[in-house]
C-alpha cells in the first residue's frame, strides 16, 4: 500500500505542480514577450503539455481509483471518492473547454492574427485557473485520506 501511496502522491502532487507553474510562472513570461515570440511559445508549450497531459491525468485518475478501492472499507473514504470525482470532472470540462483551445493555439502561427489568438490564451488561462483550484483540492484530499 505504501508504494501505491507514494505513486499516487507523486502522480498528482507533480502534474498540479506543473499546471501550477504554467498559471504562476510561465504564462506571466509568456504575456511580456514580443508577438511573434509569444504565439510560437505558446504552440509550443500547446503541442508538448497537450501531447503529454491526457496520459498524465488518465494515470493520475487511475491512480485515485485503485487507492479507492483498496481503502473501500476506511471510514475517510469519501475523501478519496471526491477526489475522484473532482478529477474525473475536471477531465470532463477540460475535454469539452480547455482542449479545443489548446488545440487551436498548437495550429496557431507566429504570423496569424496575435489579437485572435492573445484572446483565445487569456481565455485559456482564466479557465486553467479554475482547473487548478479543483486539482489542488483533490491533492489536498488524498492527502487527508491517505495521512489518516
Amino acid at each position: 500500500m505504501l508504494i501505491l501511496d507514494v505513486t499516487t502522491i507523486v502522480c498528482i502532487g507533480l502534474m498540479v505542480g506543473v499546471e501550477f507553474a504554467v498559471s504562476a510562472f510561465i504564462n506571466p513570461v509568456l504575456w511580456k514577450l514580443e508577438s511573434g515570440a509569444q504565439m510560437q511559445t505558446i504552440r509550443l508549450f500547446a503541442k508538448k503539455l497537450g501531447f503529454v497531459m491526457p496520459f498524465w491525468y488518465a494515470l493520475g485518475l487511475l491512480l485515485l481509483l485503485v487507492e479507492t478501492f483498496f481503502r473501500w472499507h476506511q471510514h475517510n473514504i469519501f475523501l478519496l471518492a471526491i477526489a475522484s470525482g473532482l478529477w474525473v470532472l475536471v477531465i470532463i470540462l477540460t475535454l469539452l473547454f480547455l482542449v479545443p483551445i489548446n488545440n487551436r493555439l498548437a495550429r496557431t502561427e507566429a504570423s496569424s492574427s496575435s489579437d485572435s489568438a492573445r484572446s483565445e490564451h487569456h481565455k485559456w488561462d482564466s479557465l486553467h485557473r479554475f482547473r487548478i483550484l479543483a486539482l489542488i483540492t483533490a491533492m489536498v484530499l488524498v492527502l487527508i485520506a491517505i495521512v489518516q
